[in-house]
This record gives C-alpha cells, structure tokens and sequence, in this order.
C-alpha cells in the first residue's frame, strides 16, 4: 500500500496457460462480466509493471504478486508472522546473521523451489535496481548495481545465509514482504516476458491477464503452504470508477469490493447490513510537494508546507466527506503499528490553524514572492479520490487566498508513471499500506533517502541516522523510542503532508461467505467461499 505500499494505501502460474496480452482499451471495466461458479470476484486496477515481485510497489500488482508467489513468511489476517516456505530462520547472537533452511516446495510448473531461487532474485533485483531494491540496503555487499551480494550464500538447494551489515530486531519479519520472493530460473532470461506469464510458487497461478480489463488466478496444484485457496480463483476486475464497483456489488454482480466510494459513505452500512466492513487498518495517507517544484526547496520550501498543512481542516474533511471512515492524522505511519503515539513533538503542524497557516505564507512570501498561478494535487480518477482533493484545496484556497484545484489523472498506472519518472510538475497524492507491522516500513521506503518509494526524493542525514539506530537496537522498545525522534525531524520537514488514515471500508455480496479484511485492509481471499 504502496502506496506501497504506494496507495495508497495498505499493500499480489504457469508457461502453458494462455494470457490475452492486450485486451480490452484503456478506459478500464464498466462492470464485471460474468464467471466461473466458484471463481470470487474482487476489484483491483491495472498493474504499473510486469508481475515481478521486487519491481511492484504499487496495490494494483501487489494483489495479484501475492496470490501468486510465496516467501519465507506470510503474515495472517492479524499481522503476525508465520512461516511459509522456510522451515525455521535461525539468527546469530546479535542479529547479523540469519540461517534459513526451506521446506520442500514447487514452483507452479513442477520444479522445485531452492535457496538458488532466492538469491537470484535478491541479486536480480539489486543488480537491476528494481523498484524495492532498497530493502536489501542492509545485506552485506548492498550497491547499486552490483551483481551479486557478499552477504547472500548458498550452503546448499534448501539452506542460504544472510549477513547484514548492521543488527536489525525485525529483519524476519520483513521476509514476507513480496521483494523477498523468489523467482523461477526462466525468469533471469527475460524478465519483462516472464513477468507478463509469470511461473509461481503462491496458492494462485496465473491464468489470464486482459490489460487493462481484469486479471484471473486459480489454484496452484504445487502449493502446500499455509494459504490454501477456498475457491476455484479469483478473479480481479479493474474498474474505472468506484462507484461502478459499488454498483456490481450490490447487483450482485461483483463479490468483494475492498475500498467503497464516498458517494456511497452515507449509505453502504445500510445497504449491505451485517456485509459491511468498517476497520482500522494500516494505511496512511498523504500528498507530496516535491523539492524540486519551484517555491518548495530551502527554507521557503519548509514554511509553504507547514503553512499548507495548517490550512487543512482535517476534521471537517474526514466528517463531511468520509463520514467517519477516516482518522485525522497525527504522525506518518498508522494506529495499528507497535508504538504509535499521538504525541510527537511538532505534530501540531496537523491542526486546522488559518491564522498561522497566513503567518507562515507571509513569511515564505518574504523570502520568494508567491508567482505560481494554481496550487495542484494529483490523483488517479479511478480511485475515488475527487471528492476529498476537491475539499483539501478548497480549504487551502480559502485559507491562503490562493488558487488550488485538484489535478485529475484517467487511472492509477498513469500517475505512478509520471511520479515514477520524476516528470510531473505538480502536488501528488500519496500515501502508504503497510507490508509488514512495524513503523519502520512507513518510515524508510517512503523518507529514507533513496528509499524504494522516496517519491519526492527527500533527503536528510538526521532522518536517516535515526532511522538507522532504531533498525539496529536490540529491542522494539528502544527501537520505537527511535522512530519516534525520526518522526519529529519529519514533522520539521514535512516531504509530505500526512491527512489522515483510512479504515477498511469494503463490503461483500450475498454469493459468498467467510469474508475477512486482514491488518492491512485487503480481503484474505485464498479463505473467501462461494456459495
């Protein structure tokens, strides 16, 4: 979420299988098209790249790379780790060290799984910066672009070791996170093709893929993990609105719709009754003014954010538009994450303030007179977001006296690429889903710099040495006692400007049972049943 996850929000097969590679256009599913009896479907959106697990960041692919590979770990529908493919994860007296030794496995084509085929894919991936590169940045060896990592070895086909530089409490916890996967050997031949067809080792194979349409899983015959599908498959339609998700779910025409639009925040509860879903969840939202715009670098840069986030009525916003489905924020990570405090020093740069919002522009002004003709923020006009940027810049315009809209894009993928590609000229919404339960993830891939989803490329040494400390204390106590003075250094900065966090707010049709949002608000759907 990616999000990791860029959100984004929150953070998902075999040769034979047939995929059609351009189906559909580019406008996205006006509603889902019937299918298989016991296949369950679920929205989604058009995934920003081929499905490789350490080059997908974004919620899009995530849902899909997840039902089709499997990690060392996986997490349940609480957060907790529990082993997947390894057998046990053994550390050295101080954590530099781990020993994994694997189960027996196969991929989704018969072949077996071994500690080759992680350490190709670590590799692979840190040799060709892939977009999650950066969570290998602790592995001995880590360098842009190296080949191969000193710290990874191969003792034998069911046994590797991780050396790290530094200790690191968490580091099996963050095994689950889909970078650590591993990937077949045809993989490493072409990997833009593989991942268009990709061989898995997850509870799902691939079996058909209409860009920009929808996308459908079934069960790996292979798999022997701990996720076993309940269902023939799922089936993900990427839709162009929400609202018309919202519709084939209550005609029946959609099974499980994990984000409900704000059109139907009055209402959903009512209509889907005890089918409703309304939970705290780990996601983060946000949007970015990048350094790089003009007027937002130096000093002048650090009071035009501060005075915008004071000009944010963040309760009105979460009352009037989300109806209650959404908590002002109060730092940059999320109320279910170990440690959160509502407390950090400098967090009262959150609070609706108009006075000091024109204090702090009027001082900017002093320094660089405002010259821009219109504040804007990006969104994805396929992800219900219109609604709340129309009211952040409304209160940023009224507050300011300064033109502010929102600045539309048709879909998700073609905002991420813009972002991606450091060529859009605008505010950007963002924001984070949890891929591991730990502030850390929040914290490093979104603010550290060169972080795999550092979008506004933000960069400062005190941040970072913080960030480090925390990573290598030898307890979560003292770790998060760490995360928190990293954070007041954000809150002096402010490379984005956190809003709020979302709930789960998704809902479920009458043709399917045993329906459960995990920690981090997506559908556990290997458990999903059809009736």
């Amino acid at each position: 979420m990616t999000l990791k996850k860029t959100l984004a929000a929150l953070s998902v097969a075999t040769l034979p299988l047939t995929l059609a590679a351009c189906g559909g256009d580019n406008s996205g599913s006006d509603s889902a098209s019937g299918s298989g009896d016991g296949i369950v479907t679920v929205n989604g959106s058009e995934p920003q790249n081929p499905l490789i697990p350490a080059n997908t960041n974004e919620t899009g692919g995530g849902r899909i790379v997840d039902s089709i590979y499997a990690g060392l770990v996986y997490y349940d529908g609480d957060g907790e780790a529990q082993n997947e493919l390894a057998e046990s994860i053994e550390p050295n007296d101080d954590n530099t060290e781990f020993t994994v030794k694997l189960k027996e496995s196969k991929f989704s084509d018969g072949s077996p799984v071994t500690a080759k085929n992680f350490v190709d894919a670590w590799n692979y991936a840190v040799a060709n910066d892939q977009l999650n590169a950066s969570f290998f940045a602790n592995i001995k060896g880590f360098e842009e672009g190296v080949e191969k990592m000193e710290g990874l070895k191969v003792v034998d086909d069911h046994t590797f070791t991780i050396a790290l530089n530094s200790p690191e409490q968490d580091f099996p916890a963050q095994l689950g996170y889909s970078a650590f996967y591993p990937l077949h050997e045809s993989a490493l031949e072409d990997m833009d093709a593989f991942g268009q067809n990709p061989i898995g080792n997850g509870p799902y194979k691939l079996s058909e893929w209409n860009h920009n349409q929808d996308a459908t899983v079934v069960p790996n015959e292979e798999y022997k993990g701990g996720q076993t599908p309940q269902n023939d498959g799922i089936k993900f339609v990427f839709y162009a609105s929400q609202d018309a998700a919202y519709a084939d779910l209550l005609s029946g025409n959609l099974d499980v719709l994990d984000a409900v639009p704000d059109s139907a925040f009055d209402v959903y509860e009512a209509d889907l009754g005890d089918r409703a879903v309304n939970q705290p969840t780990a996601i983060f939202q946000s949007f970015t003014l990048g350094e790089n715009l003009e007027h937002y670098s130096g000093e002048e840069g650090v009071l035009r954010r501060q005075a915008i986030s004071y000009a944010i009525n963040r309760e009105e916003i979460t009352d009037t538009i989300f109806k209650g489905t959404r908590t002002p924020a109060k730092d940059f990570t999320s109320p279910v994450m170990p440690g959160y405090s509502e407390d950090i020093k400098g967090n009262e740069v959150l609070e609706y303030d108009p006075e000091k919002a024109k204090e702090l522009w009027a001082e900017a002004d002093k320094l660089n007179k405002w010259d821009n003709p219109t504040l804007e923020i990006a969104y994805n006009s396929d992800g219900g977001h219109k609604s709340w940027v129309d009211a952040t810049t409304n209160s940023i315009k009224n507050t300011l006296g300064i033109e502010a809209v929102g600045a539309p894009y048709p879909d998700f993928k073609s905002l991420r690429d813009e972002v991606t590609n450091r060529t859009i000229k605008t505010a950007f919404r963002t924001g984070w889903q949890a891929d591991y339960p730990s502030q850390a993830n929040f914290l490093a891939p979104l603010y550290k710099t060169n972080g795999s989803s550092n979008d506004g490329d933000y960069t400062n040494p005190e941040f970072d040495k913080l960030l480090d400390e925390a990573l290598t204390s030898t307890s979560e106590e003292d770790a998060i006692k760490k995360y928190t003075e990293a954070q007041e250094v954000l809150f002096k900065d402010l490379p984005a400007i956190p809003l709020w966090y979302s709930n789960a707010t998704g809902g479920y049709s009458e043709n399917v049972d045993n329906v459960v949002f995990s920690w981090k608000s997506q559908p556990v759907y290997y458990n999903i049943t059809k009736k």
